[in-house]
């Protein structure tokens, strides 16, 4: 495991000496000079930035580039990052972890879908990163819509995307927040949702001494299985039509949504368009119910329809019924256009209006989490068909392989290192706290996979490390027929500096989710139980979460 580079260790310690003596903050434009002693980071800026009338409080925004080196593929690469220091600091520190294939410095606000407010308006530091690649390299552009997964041509440019540029960043804002504060921080966090998620497990797993609570949301942490998964689904749509957007209208995925919510909406005793109990609705499914006695209408869905949505929500399996990923719930969220973006069809003409996993999706796949990495032209017709030629025996077990200079497999970089029997030994030890959400109707991880993974930390013991909230109808990280808006952040330092475990969290509905669904009140709020507990009604307005009780199921 690479941690940091001997320069950054030797600097950081002489930081740290200098630390011990109490120094005197440091202006925001002197910390470029202040922060010379890291040999191997350069601020690029350092500027005041006034408050705003949309909340955000006066801070320092610094910029900058660490670790700038030429990759093995020949091309520039340096961890990017941005951090901000608010001048009224509430002694805490946000690291902030990104989504997707990261490779862009996204604003260090410590900000996420669910959150009402974000971290640097609550007074925390923040610092963001690109993990160590820029998709918008001039190098990249030849690449097309795979620019920005050509960096898995390089093994450092993995190991930073999956771990290493974290722990480098850490060190980097630890040294930022000595010299512009003149001390440390007194609680350190980490956040993220998707990708963001996954870097928040691996954080807990190989640095759980430096985190005092982890806010992770939709957890990618399987992340080279889940896109095996996007195999999976271009050829299971394909048994339905040959054009995948044309597998399922959106009027057909809606007929799904309706089956659903017909066998599962009142489980939770009342009907109010939420599944509110998604273990118990799993039996009650049938979609094999829609088959069409005849010919395909407006009320039912082919035969090769209900096997091609059997299929996909198996989940992947090779010829010999060895489960490559995860099998997935039906929600009510299946008839959403995130779900439908996501794994059927965009209304992105440069996609060819392709789904997200049949573009961007595959050139992940292609170029960094299989090896070796296979150079995959970035037209959306190509990246498709390296979908449609995936052979689940042959090209599924490349992302357990290691090949040349590339030392680490996929799974090895990506996943947690007990991913399959998760222990977060050092975090447990220090005390940390690890709050996960899911949208039951994630279109993107599994919110089965992340359920069975919190299950087998908590029998090894970690059930004081971690609270686990489903969030019935939600989409990836958001969206979706869902109460999508809820303080995970004020739970998790609660949690950390209180001792008050979370228990149901208050859950509202975001009035810019333009897919709640019209008869819901914006008013409407439920609770979100930890798992294993749901969300009984008990009697009361049929809006209000105080209508509802936190039951075992």
């Amino acid at each position: 495991m690479r941690l940091l580079t001997p320069a950054l260790l030797a600097s950081a310690a002489a930081l740290s000496s200098c630390a011990t003596v109490a120094p005197m903050p440091v202006a925001c434009a002197d910390l470029p000079a202040a922060l010379s002693a890291l040999k191997t980071v350069r601020l690029t800026s350092a500027k005041e930035v006034p408050a705003d009338d949309k909340g955000t409080p006066a801070h320092c925004q610094v910029q900058g580039l660490a670790n700038e080196r030429t990759g093995l593929d020949g091309r520039p690469y340096a961890i990017g990052f941005e951090m901000r220091l608010p001048v009224d600091w509430n002694r805490r520190f946000v690291h902030q972890v990104n989504g997707g294939n990261d490779g862009k410095i996204v604003p260090a606000l410590g900000a996420l879908p669910v959150l009402p407010t974000n971290a640097l308006q609550r007074g925390f530091a923040v610092i963001s990163s690109d993990s160590g690649h820029s998709e918008d390299a001039p190098a990249n552009a030849a690449a097309g819509l795979a620019k920005g997964n050509v960096f898995g041509q390089d093994p450092q440019a993995r190991r930073d995307y999956g771990y290493s540029a974290n722990d480098t960043m850490f060190t980097v804002a630890q040294a930022l927040m000595r010299q512009r504060y003149g001390r440390a921080p007194e609680r350190n966090y980490m956040i993220g949702c998707s990708n963001g998620g996954r870097h928040g497990l691996v954080a807990a797993s190989r640095y759980g001494e430096r985190y005092d609570g982890i806010l992770a949301g939709a957890p990618g942490f399987n992340l080279p299985k889940a896109a095996v998964q996007h195999a999976w689904d271009v050829q299971s749509w394909q048994l339905a039509n040959a054009d995948i957007r044309q597998a399922f209208s959106p009027a057909d995925m809606q007929l799904v949504a309706r089956h659903v919510l017909a066998r599962c909406d009142a489980l939770d005793g009342l009907a109010d368009g939420i599944v509110g109990d998604l273990a118990a609705c799993q039996p009650k499914v049938d979609i094999a119910a829609l088959q069409c006695p005849g010919a395909k209408t407006a009320d039912c869905l082919s035969e090769p329809q209900v096997r091609a949505l059997k299929r996909s929500l198996a989940g992947p399996r090779s010829s010999a019924g060895e489960m490559l990923y995860s099998d997935w719930s039906w929600d009510a969220g299946l008839g959403a256009g995130n779900w439908r973006f996501w794994k059927l069809e965009s209304q992105i003409p440069p996609w060819d209006k392709l789904p997200l996993i049949a573009t961007m999706g595959a050139g992940s796949l292609s170029y960094i989490f299989t090896t070796p990495p296979t150079a995959t032209a970035g037209t959306p017709a190509e990246l498709l068909a390296f979908l449609t030629r995936f052979d689940f025996d042959r090209d599924a077990p490349k992302i357990r392989a290691t090949s040349g200079a590339f030392h680490e497999s996929a799974m090895a970089f990506m996943t947690p290192p007990d991913v399959d029997n998760p222990q977060l030994s050092s975090f447990r030890a220090h005390g940390g706290k690890l709050l996960v959400y899911h949208g039951n109707s994630d279109a993107v991880f599994s919110v089965n996979d992340t359920r069975r993974w919190v299950d087998k930390l908590v029998a090894n013991g970690g059930g004081d490390t971690v609270r686990f909230y489903g969030v019935p109808g939600m989409a990836h990280c958001s969206g979706g027929p869902a109460t999508d808006q809820f303080d995970a952040l004020g739970a998790l330092v609660d949690w950390v500096e209180q001792g008050r475990a979370p228990q149901a969290l208050l859950a509202r509905v975001n009035p810019a989710n333009k897919e709640l669904p019209a008869d819901w009140s914006q008013d409407r709020s439920r609770l979100l139980c930890p798992h294993p507990q749901v969300a009984r009604y008990s009697g009361g307005p049929a809006e209000s979460a105080s209508s509802f009780r936190c039951v075992a199921p």
